[in-house]
Protein backbone atom coordinates (compact mmCIF):
# COMPACT_ATOMS: atom_id res chain seq x y z
CA UNK A 1 0.00 0.00 0.00
CA UNK A 2 3.18 2.46 0.94
CA UNK A 3 4.85 1.71 -2.26
CA UNK A 4 1.55 2.29 -4.33
CA UNK A 5 1.08 5.46 -2.60
CA UNK A 6 4.83 6.88 -3.78
CA UNK A 7 4.32 5.35 -7.24
CA UNK A 8 1.27 7.37 -7.65
CA UNK A 9 2.79 11.01 -6.09
CA UNK A 10 5.74 10.24 -8.51
CA UNK A 11 3.70 10.16 -11.45
CA UNK A 12 1.51 12.89 -10.50
CA UNK A 13 4.79 14.85 -9.82
CA UNK A 14 6.70 14.01 -13.26
CA UNK A 15 3.39 14.60 -14.93
CA UNK A 16 3.14 18.26 -14.04
CA UNK A 17 6.77 19.01 -13.66
CA UNK A 18 8.14 19.04 -17.42
CA UNK A 19 9.35 21.95 -19.11
CA UNK A 20 10.34 22.17 -22.66
CA UNK A 21 13.83 22.26 -23.93
CA UNK A 22 13.79 24.78 -26.93
CA UNK A 23 16.73 23.21 -29.28
CA UNK A 24 15.11 19.37 -28.99
CA UNK A 25 11.26 20.28 -28.33
CA UNK A 26 11.18 17.59 -26.35
CA UNK A 27 9.36 17.85 -22.31
CA UNK A 28 12.21 17.28 -19.96
CA UNK A 29 12.22 16.91 -16.11
CA UNK A 30 11.81 20.49 -14.38
CA UNK A 31 10.72 18.83 -10.37
CA UNK A 32 12.36 22.16 -9.17
CA UNK A 33 11.54 25.17 -10.58
CA UNK A 34 14.14 28.19 -12.18
CA UNK A 35 13.07 30.27 -9.50
CA UNK A 36 14.51 28.60 -6.99
CA UNK A 37 17.20 27.16 -8.99
CA UNK A 38 19.21 30.31 -10.40
CA UNK A 39 19.19 32.49 -6.93
CA UNK A 40 21.22 29.79 -5.53
CA UNK A 41 23.07 29.52 -8.37
CA UNK A 42 24.04 33.46 -8.62
CA UNK A 43 25.35 33.26 -4.99
CA UNK A 44 27.32 29.64 -5.07
CA UNK A 45 29.01 31.29 -8.39
CA UNK A 46 29.96 34.67 -6.42
CA UNK A 47 31.03 32.74 -3.35
CA UNK A 48 33.23 30.78 -5.77
CA UNK A 49 34.54 33.86 -7.37
CA UNK A 50 35.57 35.01 -3.54
CA UNK A 51 37.16 32.08 -2.64
CA UNK A 52 39.47 31.45 -5.78
CA UNK A 53 42.10 33.71 -7.53
CA UNK A 54 40.13 35.40 -10.37
CA UNK A 55 42.44 36.51 -13.49
CA UNK A 56 41.41 40.17 -14.76
CA UNK A 57 42.75 42.13 -16.94
CA UNK A 58 44.73 39.77 -19.17
CA UNK A 59 43.91 39.18 -22.86
CA UNK A 60 43.20 35.77 -22.22
CA UNK A 61 40.61 37.41 -19.44
CA UNK A 62 39.28 39.80 -22.08
CA UNK A 63 39.12 37.22 -24.71
CA UNK A 64 36.57 34.79 -22.10
CA UNK A 65 34.40 37.45 -22.42
CA UNK A 66 34.70 38.47 -25.87
CA UNK A 67 33.91 35.14 -27.09
CA UNK A 68 30.92 34.63 -23.88
CA UNK A 69 29.20 37.45 -25.07
CA UNK A 70 29.18 36.19 -29.12
CA UNK A 71 27.76 32.96 -27.69
CA UNK A 72 25.43 34.47 -25.93
CA UNK A 73 24.28 37.25 -28.30
CA UNK A 74 24.49 33.89 -31.01
CA UNK A 75 21.46 32.28 -28.35
CA UNK A 76 19.43 35.52 -28.17
CA UNK A 77 19.66 35.02 -31.78
CA UNK A 78 18.62 31.37 -32.41
CA UNK A 79 16.11 31.40 -29.68
CA UNK A 80 14.11 34.86 -31.01
CA UNK A 81 14.19 33.54 -34.49
CA UNK A 82 12.57 30.13 -33.36
CA UNK A 83 9.61 31.38 -30.95
CA UNK A 84 11.48 31.15 -27.95
CA UNK A 85 11.69 35.40 -27.04
CA UNK A 86 12.15 36.13 -23.92
CA UNK A 87 13.79 32.75 -23.00
CA UNK A 88 16.70 34.16 -21.33
CA UNK A 89 14.94 36.94 -19.42
CA UNK A 90 16.35 35.89 -15.98
CA UNK A 91 19.49 35.09 -17.04
CA UNK A 92 23.05 37.04 -15.89
CA UNK A 93 25.42 36.15 -18.21
CA UNK A 94 29.12 35.94 -16.70
CA UNK A 95 32.48 34.65 -17.63
CA UNK A 96 35.44 34.58 -15.58
CA UNK A 97 38.89 33.34 -15.98
CA UNK A 98 40.24 31.69 -12.59
CA UNK A 99 44.07 30.52 -12.22
CA UNK A 100 43.86 26.74 -12.08
CA UNK A 101 45.69 23.53 -13.57
CA UNK A 102 42.73 21.75 -13.97
CA UNK A 103 41.72 21.67 -17.70
CA UNK A 104 37.91 22.30 -17.16
CA UNK A 105 35.42 25.26 -17.91
CA UNK A 106 31.75 24.95 -16.45
CA UNK A 107 28.39 27.20 -16.58
CA UNK A 108 25.84 27.56 -13.91
CA UNK A 109 22.08 27.66 -14.53
CA UNK A 110 21.67 31.13 -15.63
CA UNK A 111 24.64 31.60 -17.15
CA UNK A 112 27.53 31.72 -14.65
CA UNK A 113 30.27 31.09 -16.28
CA UNK A 114 33.93 29.68 -15.28
CA UNK A 115 36.99 28.62 -17.08
CA UNK A 116 40.23 27.56 -15.48
CA UNK A 117 43.62 28.36 -16.86
CA UNK A 118 44.64 25.00 -17.28
CA UNK A 119 42.24 24.17 -20.08
CA UNK A 120 43.72 27.62 -22.16
CA UNK A 121 46.74 25.57 -23.63
CA UNK A 122 44.50 22.52 -25.09
CA UNK A 123 41.57 25.12 -26.61
CA UNK A 124 44.76 26.64 -28.06
CA UNK A 125 42.85 29.40 -29.26
CA UNK A 126 39.33 32.02 -29.72
CA UNK A 127 37.89 29.16 -31.95
CA UNK A 128 39.17 26.46 -29.46
CA UNK A 129 37.88 28.72 -26.36
CA UNK A 130 34.53 28.93 -28.54
CA UNK A 131 33.56 25.34 -28.63
CA UNK A 132 34.00 24.87 -25.03
CA UNK A 133 32.42 28.06 -24.36
CA UNK A 134 29.37 26.91 -26.69
CA UNK A 135 29.16 23.56 -25.30
CA UNK A 136 28.68 24.97 -21.62
CA UNK A 137 26.41 28.10 -22.40
CA UNK A 138 24.45 25.00 -24.20
CA UNK A 139 24.12 23.28 -20.53
CA UNK A 140 22.53 26.09 -19.12
CA UNK A 141 20.18 26.84 -21.96
CA UNK A 142 18.53 23.50 -22.06
CA UNK A 143 18.08 23.54 -17.99
CA UNK A 144 20.73 20.43 -17.33
CA UNK A 145 20.64 21.24 -14.10
CA UNK A 146 17.61 21.58 -13.34
CA UNK A 147 17.15 18.23 -14.99
CA UNK A 148 20.37 16.36 -13.09
CA UNK A 149 18.64 17.96 -9.61
CA UNK A 150 14.85 16.32 -10.93
CA UNK A 151 16.63 13.13 -11.69
CA UNK A 152 18.16 12.74 -8.47
CA UNK A 153 15.24 13.31 -6.52
CA UNK A 154 13.23 10.68 -8.70
CA UNK A 155 16.14 8.47 -7.68
CA UNK A 156 15.48 9.28 -3.67
CA UNK A 157 11.55 8.61 -4.46
CA UNK A 158 12.18 5.05 -5.94
CA UNK A 159 15.28 4.21 -3.71
CA UNK A 160 12.42 4.89 -0.97
CA UNK A 161 9.65 2.78 -2.75
CA UNK A 162 12.27 0.23 -3.34
CA UNK A 163 13.20 0.42 0.73
CA UNK A 164 9.29 -0.04 1.75
CA UNK A 165 8.52 -2.67 -0.93
CA UNK A 166 11.16 -5.15 0.46
CA UNK A 167 11.06 -4.27 4.43
CA UNK A 168 9.50 -7.38 5.13
CA UNK A 169 12.37 -9.21 3.19
CA UNK A 170 15.28 -10.59 5.17
CA UNK A 171 18.49 -8.57 6.12
CA UNK A 172 20.34 -10.35 3.42
CA UNK A 173 17.94 -10.32 0.52
CA UNK A 174 17.30 -6.18 1.35
CA UNK A 175 20.79 -5.75 1.11
CA UNK A 176 20.93 -7.44 -2.27
CA UNK A 177 18.45 -5.71 -3.89
CA UNK A 178 19.51 -2.34 -2.37
CA UNK A 179 22.33 -2.71 -4.28
CA UNK A 180 21.33 -4.08 -7.62
CA UNK A 181 19.18 -0.78 -7.22
CA UNK A 182 21.82 1.05 -6.43
CA UNK A 183 24.59 0.00 -9.56
CA UNK A 184 20.84 -0.28 -11.62
CA UNK A 185 19.97 3.10 -11.09
CA UNK A 186 23.89 4.72 -11.66
CA UNK A 187 24.81 2.64 -14.72
CA UNK A 188 21.53 1.88 -16.02
CA UNK A 189 19.70 5.39 -15.35
CA UNK A 190 21.82 8.07 -14.61
CA UNK A 191 25.35 7.70 -16.31
CA UNK A 192 23.29 7.53 -19.30
CA UNK A 193 21.11 10.23 -18.32
CA UNK A 194 24.51 12.58 -17.86
CA UNK A 195 26.18 11.21 -21.07
CA UNK A 196 22.52 12.50 -23.14
CA UNK A 197 23.50 15.92 -21.59
CA UNK A 198 26.94 15.54 -22.26
CA UNK A 199 25.74 14.83 -25.79
CA UNK A 200 23.03 17.26 -26.14
CA UNK A 201 25.69 20.01 -25.09
CA UNK A 202 28.11 19.11 -27.73
CA UNK A 203 25.12 19.21 -30.51
CA UNK A 204 23.55 22.72 -29.53
CA UNK A 205 26.55 24.40 -28.61
CA UNK A 206 28.03 23.41 -31.74
CA UNK A 207 25.33 25.75 -33.86
CA UNK A 208 25.71 28.22 -31.10
CA UNK A 209 29.46 28.75 -32.28
CA UNK A 210 28.75 28.86 -35.72
CA UNK A 211 26.11 31.46 -35.64
CA UNK A 212 28.74 32.79 -33.65
CA UNK A 213 30.54 33.21 -36.32
CA UNK A 214 33.28 30.15 -35.56
CA UNK A 215 34.55 27.36 -37.42
CA UNK A 216 32.37 24.23 -35.83
CA UNK A 217 35.31 22.13 -37.75
CA UNK A 218 37.70 22.93 -34.68
CA UNK A 219 35.41 21.78 -31.93
CA UNK A 220 36.31 17.93 -33.49
CA UNK A 221 40.32 19.45 -33.34
CA UNK A 222 39.18 20.18 -29.88
CA UNK A 223 38.68 17.06 -28.65
CA UNK A 224 41.64 15.33 -30.75
CA UNK A 225 44.04 17.71 -28.26
CA UNK A 226 41.72 16.89 -25.21
CA UNK A 227 42.03 13.07 -25.76
CA UNK A 228 45.71 13.80 -26.28
CA UNK A 229 46.51 15.58 -23.19
CA UNK A 230 44.36 13.03 -21.43
CA UNK A 231 46.85 10.61 -22.53
CA UNK A 232 44.16 7.87 -22.84
CA UNK A 233 43.65 7.68 -19.25
CA UNK A 234 39.80 7.12 -18.37
CA UNK A 235 37.28 5.23 -17.66
CA UNK A 236 34.91 3.19 -19.95
CA UNK A 237 32.34 4.58 -21.57
CA UNK A 238 29.73 3.04 -19.56
CA UNK A 239 31.25 4.39 -16.48
CA UNK A 240 31.73 7.30 -17.36
CA UNK A 241 29.46 10.88 -16.89
CA UNK A 242 30.80 11.82 -20.74
CA UNK A 243 30.96 10.51 -23.85
CA UNK A 244 34.22 9.09 -24.89
CA UNK A 245 36.88 11.25 -26.74
CA UNK A 246 36.26 9.22 -29.43
CA UNK A 247 32.63 9.63 -29.85
CA UNK A 248 33.13 13.31 -29.31
CA UNK A 249 35.19 13.63 -32.57
CA UNK A 250 33.32 11.62 -34.30
CA UNK A 251 29.95 12.88 -33.32
CA UNK A 252 31.39 16.90 -34.20
CA UNK A 253 32.75 15.80 -36.93
CA UNK A 254 29.49 14.26 -38.57
CA UNK A 255 27.36 17.72 -37.15
CA UNK A 256 29.81 20.49 -38.50
CA UNK A 257 28.18 20.56 -41.91
CA UNK A 258 24.62 21.09 -40.15
CA UNK A 259 26.24 23.66 -37.85
CA UNK A 260 27.21 25.62 -41.21
CA UNK A 261 23.70 24.96 -42.55
CA UNK A 262 21.92 26.31 -39.47
CA UNK A 263 24.20 29.62 -39.15
CA UNK A 264 23.70 30.27 -43.14
CA UNK A 265 20.02 30.77 -41.99
CA UNK A 266 21.35 33.87 -40.03
CA UNK A 267 23.37 35.36 -42.57
CA UNK A 268 26.73 33.45 -41.25
CA UNK A 269 28.68 32.12 -43.66
CA UNK A 270 32.14 32.76 -43.21
CA UNK A 271 34.08 31.43 -39.80
CA UNK A 272 36.74 32.46 -37.98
Amino acid sequence: MKIRKYLVWATAILFISCATNPFTGKQTLALVPNSQILPMAFQQYNQFLGENKVVKGTSDAEMIKRVGQKIAKASERWLNANGYAGYLKDYQWEYNLVEDKAVNAWCMPGGKIVFYTGILPIAKDETGIAAVMGHEVAHALANHGQQRMSAAQIQQVAGVATAVAIQNKSQETQQIIGTAFGLGSQFGVMLPFSRSHETEADRIGLQLMAIAGYNPDEAANLWRRMKANSGGQAPPEFMSTHPSSDTRIRNLTEWAPAAKAEARKFGVTTFK
